[in-house]
């Protein structure tokens, strides 16, 4: 591990009211005194006690470079746990460069992408899990995601796995200890005892496994898709759910002929929302290709919008769009409440039957704007409810604890395999180590240097 002194900008690189400098590593103190004297003209730093704030002025020789503001935190009592420095100057990017320029110039070198991060992990401040929940929680696009990293940076995902490496390390232990010394410690009655055991495991990874498809919407967004007949109002949703004309309506069917795509949020919610092209039977070429567009991005949604026109009868397009959609999650809007209705809701049941995935019918009329709110409160019920996301667990949202909790799944299973086929107890311990190393994976007790280095890679610079 590198444990030289270390400096970045730690704020964003454009113009605002402040910016910030960050210094790192044993010499922290020593390099920010070099170029920090107070309005006085004097050096304090290196006597100053930990957690706080001085008023200065940067200097860069006998040039005053900005008036500052510097917080001096010491080790262990740093994000770092090292010596640590920031100085708080006014947010011009050329100013911020200049300081870093004059920080590097007095001992510290620039920092590596996601350094500081990486000092907090290797020096055991925080386990990896909480490390990558910093930067999905600076990535976070929805107030659901940057619930769920904020928890996660608080332990939420390392106590479980914590608890769960305990629980399988005490059985190794013990399976270990009995084949050590046979004569004091007895496995008569063991072989029930650790079926009960790694069945309750068994079902908590399963539970964790199964959360991490709520979790990948939850961090990027539900991938929200539009369908519907042409003309039945579907660039019309877009556009007032986008809040500005993003998609061209026009009275004639078949406008829409590409997939159009939009990020919003709807209290709280990422959503992701795809405009299709209306779906029925077409002899233009170019209009096809749509239809078979949207019937692709409509099997790969997390949610479907599908808007019926009520105005006009359902037809052969609105029957294939209800087999397309068949057990997929899915929210009915009859649009065009308007305009005399031909629909009604046993109309639609009784031509698409019971068994579907729909959540509820909600009546708008995206001429005149109405409805939304009802759209809305299906949306929040969705998520609270539990149907698409329950926030009141914990959620996997990261693909590679996703993948160490299959390996270690896989290996419970083999131990289930051994009990029932009334293995000796070296075959149980065996493939519980197996399942202990790969949830290390997931709080960085079993990673080698390269995953950290490539981890941490993807890191913000100063961060």
């Amino acid at each position: 591990m590198k444990t030289d002194t270390i400096a970045a900008i730690a704020t964003a690189l454009s113009e605002s009211g402040i910016g910030i400098i960050r210094i790192s590593g044993p010499e922290a103190i020593e390099v920010a005194d070099r170029i920090f004297v107070t309005k006085s003209g004097k050096r304090i730093l290196k006597d100053c006690e930990t957690h706080t704030i001085h008023y200065g002025f940067i200097k860069n020789k006998d040039e005053i470079v900005d008036e500052v503001m510097v917080s001096l935190m010491r080790a262990p009592r740093s994000y770092t746990t090292e010596d640590t420095v920031e100085i708080n100057c006014h947010g011009g990017v050329l100013l911020m460069r200049k300081i870093l320029e004059t920080v590097l110039e007095n001992g510290a070198r620039m920092a590596e992408p996601g350094e500081f991060t990486k000092r907090a992990f290797l020096n055991g401040r925080i386990d990896l899990s909480k490390a990558e929940a910093v930067m999905d929680l600076i990535h976070s696009g929805n107030d659901f995601a940057m619930r769920s990293s904020i928890k996660q940076l608080r332990g939420a995902v390392s106590e479980k796995i914590k608890s769960l490496r305990a629980a399988i390390l005490y059985e190794i232990a013990f399976i270990e200890s009995a084949l050590d010394d046979p004569e004091h410690i007895s496995t008569e009655g063991y072989t029930e005892k650790l079926t009960g055991i790694n069945h309750t495991m068994l079902a908590e990874l399963k539970k964790l496994i199964a959360s991490a498809d709520n979790g990948k919407m939850l961090k990027e967004g539900i991938r929200t898709v539009i369908v519907g007949k042409p003309n039945a109002g579907k660039s019309s949703l877009l556009n007032l759910m986008v809040g500005e004309e993003k998609a061209i309506v026009t009275d004639i069917a078949g406008t829409t002929r590409d997939v159009l795509e939009e990020s919003i949020r709807m209290r709280g919610i990422g959503l992701n929302i795809i405009d299709t092209a209306g779906i029925r039977a077409t002899d233009d070429v170019v209009e096809r290709i749509g239809v078979e567009r949207a019937k692709k991005s409509a099997q790969d949604a997390d949610l479907l919008i599908y808007v019926v026109d009520t105005s006009v009868p359902l037809d052969e397009s609105d029957y294939e769009i209800m087999d397309m959609i068949r057990d997929k999650k899915c929210i009915v809007l009859f649009n065009k409440t308007d305009l005399t209705p031909v629909v009604d809701e046993e109309t639609f049941w009784k031509e698409f039957g019971e068994n579907g995935g729909f959540v509820k019918v909600v009546r708008t009329s995206t001429k005149e704007k109405t409805g939304m709110d009802d759209l809305e409160d299906v949306l929040e019920d969705l998520f609270f409810q539990g149907k698409i996301k329950s926030s009141d667990e914990v959620v996997i949202t990261n693909l590679r604890h996703k993948e160490a909790l299959q390996d270690a799944y896989r290996s419970l299973l083999m131990v289930k395999q051994s009990l029932e086929d009334e293995m000796p107890e070296d075959f149980y311990s065996i493939d519980l180590m197996s399942a202990y190393t790969s949830l290390g994976f997931i709080i960085g007790e079993e990673v080698g240097d390269d995953l950290v280095n490539e981890i941490f890679s993807k890191f913000c610079m100063g961060k």
